[in-house]
């Protein structure tokens, strides 16, 4: 994680002496300084990704309307129990300043030269990580790709030949949960006018910072290479004609307007390798008997006999309450995908030998042991692997924007004259 641009202040930043309210979240507010500082923020990466910037009155009431989504995020994930621990954040200053090739204090004086303080970025760490641990919670966990969906999968893969990747950009304008008729025309007529824009010359990234309501909306829109199957299928379909370069005609779903512009396409290598992981683990389960701490604390003392010579093995058939106690907690190899995200996180940060710390899962809480790695050709195995990952990440990204836009929806939001 380097430091973004999008993180530093420019030095000249003028200081509002004069504040007020902007909005209202729930039982929070956003100030004007706190808009006026975003917004110089994100100028200023604008400006070194060579973006035009749009007009300030258009990309502020952009930015505000970011920030009200993000604080409804940060509220829920709060309002449910997540915590982030100090530590965390702290080791992600560490990598930050370490990546920059500087030392905390290379860093602070970094941060203050540019006007900001290592305080302002803990905290905007600390709402990065519970966002993204809510997220995880709320959305990522709940993916499950089931076999039909696989096999229908690749009979679509099939029928259409070789898997395609595209390199392509996308503006959102966003339709809120319930809209009334005059709601859906008046974003209509946004998308509308986004793409008379873009006819008539306009840049893209441009206009996805003014106009577009999706996560990437300050980078241009851009998503990058990804494969046809790890995006919408509405999306593969108008993209599959177009040439580099063409904007594909609006689309619409539940979501909103959509807006896709494809920069360029190739096809994909049908070799694939992956590192496989032989591991193993102990699952205590929690339940009206066992609590979340209790269920922790069993699996500490369980560590602290494994580090005092007690097989680990011994331990997941005395203990264990998965299925592979019988066989030692042994799980076999692995592939990248075939665990949820949090179990699979915590493998693959492990050593061969070396045993986690306890780890939640929606399954309960797990000691996990990685007994060995290889690297494996699963060229038989290939198709039904990139279809579960293709499908667990496009159903993960549609699950999440409708995640944002019902938190969003549900938040009690008063927005106020800017000036």
């Amino acid at each position: 994680m380097l430091i973004a641009a999008s993180t530093l202040l420019p030095a000249h930043a003028a200081v509002q002496p004069l504040d007020h309210i902007v909005a209202i979240v729930n039982d929070e507010i956003i100030t004007r300084q706190e808009l006026a500082k975003r917004y110089a923020e994100v100028a200023q990466s604008l400006s070194r990704q060579n973006t035009p910037l749009p007009p300030r009155e258009t990309l502020e009431k952009q930015l505000l309307e970011r920030m009200v989504t993000e604080l409804a995020l940060q509220q829920h994930a709060r309002s449910t129990g997540i915590r982030v621990d100090p530590a965390q954040v702290e080791s992600a200053l560490q990598r930050i300043a370490a990546q920059n090739k500087l030392d905390i204090a290379g860093l602070a004086a970094a941060l203050e030269k540019e006007g900001q303080s290592l305080d302002s970025m803990r905290n905007t760490i600390r709402n990065e990580i519970l966002i993204a641990r809510a997220r995880e919670r709320d959305v990522d966990n709940r993916v499950a790709v089931s076999d039909a969906e696989i096999e229908g999968y690749l009979q679509t893969q099939v029928q259409q030949g070789a898997e395609t990747e595209y390199d392509f950009s996308h503006i959102l304008v966003a339709v809120p949960e319930n809209a009334s008729p005059e709601q859906i025309q008046a974003r209509r007529a946004r998308a509308d006018e986004v793409l008379a824009q873009l006819a008539a010359g306009a840049d893209f990234a441009q206009l996805s910072a003014s106009y577009s309501d999706a996560h990437n909306a300050l980078q241009g829109g851009a998503f990058g290479w990804r494969a046809s199957g790890k995006i919408p299928a509405m999306f593969a379909d108008v993209l599959k004609p177009l040439q580099p370069g063409q904007i594909a005609p609006l689309l619409k779903s539940s979501n909103g307007f959509h807006i896709l512009k494809l920069n360029n396409k190739r096809g994909l290598d049908a070799t694939l390798s992956v590192t496989q992981t032989h591991t193993r683990h102990i699952l205590i389960k929690t339940n009206e008997l066992t609590s979340e701490a209790d269920a922790r604390s069993r699996l500490l003392q369980l560590k602290e006999r494994i580090e005092h010579d007690v097989k680990f093995d011994e331990l997941a058939r005395l203990h264990s309450e998965d299925a592979s106690a019988s066989k030692g907690g042994d799980l076999g190899w692995i592939n990248p995908g075939d665990t949820v995200p949090d179990f699979e996180k915590a493998m693959d940060a492990l050593q061969p030998g070396e045993v986690s710390a306890p780890i939640q899962s929606p399954f309960g809480w797990h000691l996990i042991q990685v007994l060995e790695r290889r690297d494996q050709d699963v060229t038989q195995e290939r198709q039904k692997l990139l279809a579960r990952q293709a499908i667990r990440e496009r159903k993960a990204e549609e699950a999440f924007q409708d995640w944002v836009r019902q938190i969003r929806d549900s938040a009690y939001v008063e927005l106020r004259p800017l000036d």
